[in-house]
């Protein structure tokens, strides 16, 4: 059976990208990075789609400004082994299903994404153009991840006892200038 999921070409292992690659050019380096992590997760976990978990657990392994908006120490180790965990645990009952709360429309374009992680990436980017950045960076994708209360991310962020809400305000006052 071949993967679902777009294989990453030779040039982007060890999360860098050949010029010429088709990666989205709203997206800052750093979530390029991101994205090719979660996408080299997801077709070694065999699942169908990148969702939001796999997203989050891409951040957390190569964003240290999305680390520092979670929150460093016992809690970023707990999140990340109920992450680890989705391959031989509770993330078994994912590998059936498509992640969609049908709370967001469906976005066109995103191959391999879920739809509640394609719409995450969508919301990263116009997070990004608000506050006037050239590109999205980890901690709008982290903000994005957070904002449907159906997102496999969301889950596991409950079960880590983090407060989607609070990563929200943590994400905009992250942005904010000091004085």
């Amino acid at each position: 059976m071949q993967p679902r999921i777009p294989r990453q070409a030779a040039g982007e292992q060890g999360g860098r990208r050949p010029d010429d690659t088709d990666v989205d050019a709203r997206f800052s380096a750093e979530l390029a990075s991101v994205i090719s992590g979660a996408r080299r997760r997801a077709v070694r976990d065999g699942d169908r789609q990148i969702d939001t978990a796999h997203l989050l657990h891409s951040l957390l392994e190569y964003d240290p400004e999305a680390r520092t908006v979670l929150g460093e120490g016992p809690r970023i180790a707990r999140l990340l082994g109920y992450l680890v965990q989705r391959s031989i645990g509770y993330g078994l009952r994912w590998q059936a299903a498509v992640e969609d709360s049908g709370a967001v429309p469906v976005v066109t374009g995103a191959a391999g994404f879920s739809p509640l992680a394609a719409a995450a990436l969508e919301h990263a980017c116009a997070r990004a153009v608000r506050r006037g950045a050239a590109g999205a960076c980890g901690v709008d994708l982290l903000a994005a991840l957070v904002a449907d209360p159906q997102a496999r991310a969301v889950e596991v962020l409950a079960r880590a006892a983090v407060e989607p809400q609070a990563v929200l305000a943590r994400a905009d006052e992250h942005f904010e200038p000091t004085v």
